[in-house]
């Protein structure tokens, strides 16, 4: 009974096919007269085909379950007639779902026009086949060769420089100082010592060096060095004068000095001996410093 059940739905595919260019002409142009006989056996007419999306038409036939006990590598989900027809099968394997998809769509199309009995001769058959295949030899297509191109010709403008007064004294003060230069200074052939004990190999260089090796002594440079306000330096010079008499702590003379004199007439006499040199060193502090200012200024008398 199965083997007549067979042959008798062979007979009627047989008989669908024979027929199929006048029931779906367009539909059968392109995927064949066998394929479109089983999707719309499947479909259950070529009405219902017609309402069908894409999507789903592209499913039309699948294997949903395969048998136990066998091994289930070589089927392929997701793949119904339209994926085994001529046209999907004469592409390489990683184009077939692509192209599966594609002739799913246009056959949805082809069923449409064929379901309302228009372009019986097939135009627009042949019209979406031409699209398909155009489309199938532009995926194939290798890609383009990648051009060397050569590089653009440099631009001979000249860049703007800053120059002025402004600028040379801006690159001057963030220049290096004569302290950073000696201290990325390096004697040749001796042992450098330590700075930290917790950077090692960090080292000061000639910073602080009596024997540098150097025949002149470093030129200070005016631009780089630390610039102080002439209020603060009044200020440090009134901090920096002595008032009283000097100890040998401070002034650093010998230990053996002492503010007791003999004289001739009183005998013993207890002076100060820093006495005049402070009072020249007021005077000059007062007349003569980079800091002092005019005291009286006299007017010209109008003749």
């Amino acid at each position: 009974m199965a083997l007549e059940l067979n042959q008798s739905k062979h007979r009627i595919y047989e008989y669908v096919e024979s027929r199929m260019s006048f029931i779906a002409p367009n539909l059968s142009i392109i995927v064949g007269a066998s394929t479109a006989a089983k999707i719309m056996g499947i479909a259950g007419g070529l009405t219902n085909l017609s309402k069908m999306p894409a999507c789903n038409l592209m499913l039309l036939g699948a294997q949903r379950k395969t048998l136990s006990g066998f091994s289930s590598t070589s089927l392929l989900p997701h793949t119904g007639f339209i994926y085994h027809c001529d046209v999907v099968q004469s592409l390489p394997p990683d184009l077939r779902r692509k192209a599966a998809r594609l002739a799913a769509a246009k056959c949805t199309l082809a069923a449409r026009v064929d379901s309302f009995h228009e372009s019986s001769d097939g135009k627009v058959g042949y019209d979406l086949k031409e699209e398909i295949e155009r489309k199938f030899d532009k995926w194939q297509e290798p890609p383009p060769v990648k051009q060397v191109k050569p590089l653009p010709a440099p631009l001979d403008g000249q860049r703007k420089k800053r120059g002025g007064r402004r600028y040379r004294k801006m690159k001057e003060r963030l220049g290096l100082t004569e302290i950073r230069k000696d201290a990325n200074r390096m004697t040749f052939a001796e042992i450098e010592d330590d700075a930290y004990q917790e950077d090692l190999g960090f080292s000061l260089g000639q910073l602080g060096k009596s024997g540098s090796g150097r025949i002149r002594q470093a030129q200070v440079n005016e631009a780089t060095k630390a610039r102080i306000s002439k209020s603060l330096q009044r200020t440090l010079q009134k901090q920096s004068m002595t008032y009283g008499g000097k100890s040998t702590v401070r002034d650093r003379s010998s230990g053996t000095s002492s503010s007791v004199a003999f004289t001739p007439l009183q005998g013993l006499e207890i002076v100060n001996p820093q006495a005049a040199e402070k009072k020249v060193a007021e005077a000059n502090q007062k007349y003569f410093s980079n800091m002092a200012e005019f005291l009286k200024v006299k007017k010209e008398s109008k003749m």
